[in-house]
């Protein structure tokens, strides 16, 4: 079963109260959900989730801790939308915890694993239109080199982009294996064996899918800007591209403006809004990562909204 990331590590830096309001954006198998609504007898939560199985099983889950709960059944880019039509204007806790889950990745038929047979597929809306056989199958070899290299960061991303192309005028690739085997012909043996060669374009497939990283930096906005004095905003991420975006947005509005940075005195609405509360971030301890391997990528980055945002 799916273990969340970070539990004990996440739920102290939430700093929550009684009458807390918490936005989960990912709710995924409620992990970390579970926690939070033990913590917020009086409060509420709010927890965001595309994917029907996760809402179905997370519903009875936490409906056996109590009832001051909604699941939302979209992606957390309409959180905004979704909150202020339910009147809510201001939260006191968001939590991200980002990437796929575990039991996605053991469902054979939705496609996002590397290591078992299954039509290519990655959607986490299964919803949506598009799908990586769609992007695997139609996208230019260009569109698709870019994907691959900004996205998995594969140094064979032309390589690759070029193989699958001319493969697929022969056939349509059609499933995960057939997709790693294309893969696996173009990088060399003495690299296959460190890494397994499909672990980079398949994330950068799936991240073009979903539309990850643009999802998140509009999500992650809007979280800052409903977050209420001494609130806090927590962030998991699991690989580089993701914890950039959210490294730099939270250097960004922890730091003082250049303008008056050597200033003796910084004018109130110079300084900044929000404080980091996790330094350089905070990874999983030694003893989780040897229990669970998906932990090891983990970052963890906190901050917390110490006053209004004020025009300068």
């Amino acid at each position: 079963m799916h273990e969340s990331v970070l539990l004990e590590e996440t739920i102290e830096n939430l700093s929550l109260k009684e009458d807390s309001i918490v936005v989960d954006m990912t709710l995924g198998f409620a992990g970390h959900s579970s926690v939070i609504l033990k913590r917020i007898k009086r409060g509420f939560l709010f927890a965001f989730d595309q994917d029907k199985e996760a809402v179905y099983y997370s519903e009875k889950k936490l409906s056996q801790i109590g009832d001051n709960f909604s699941i939302i059944g979209r992606n957390f880019i309409h959180m905004k939308e979704e909150l202020e039509n339910r009147n809510i204007h201001h939260v006191d806790a968001f939590l991200f915890d980002l990437g796929v889950s575990s039991p996605q990745l053991d469902q054979d038929e939705r496609g996002f694993s590397y290591h078992k047979d299954a039509p290519l597929d990655m959607r986490m809306d299964q919803t949506q239109e598009k799908n990586a056989k769609e992007v695997v199958n139609t996208y230019e070899e260009k569109e698709l080199t870019r994907i691959f290299k900004e996205y998995g960061e594969s140094k064979y991303a032309r390589q690759i982009a070029r193989k699958i192309c001319i493969a697929r005028e022969q056939k349509k690739i059609e499933t995960t294996l057939e997709l790693v085997e294309l893969i696996k012909s173009v990088i060399p043996i003495q690299e296959r064996l460190q890494k397994h060669p499909a672990r980079q374009i398949f994330q950068a497939i799936r991240i073009e899918v979903n539309q990850e990283l643009e999802v998140l930096e509009k999500a992650l906005e809007d979280a800052l800007q409903m977050v209420s004095i001494g609130g806090r905003v927590a962030v998991i991420t699991f690989h580089s591209l993701e914890d950039r975006i959210v490294k730099k947005k939270f250097k960004e509005i922890t730091s003082i403006d250049e303008k008056v940075k050597g200033l003796p005195e910084i004018p109130i609405s110079y300084q900044p809004s929000f404080r980091l509360i996790t330094g350089k971030g905070i990874k999983a301890s030694q003893e989780e990562q040897e229990k669970n391997r998906r932990s090891r990528s983990a970052i963890l980055r906190v901050v917390e909204r110490i006053k209004e945002e004020e025009k300068k």
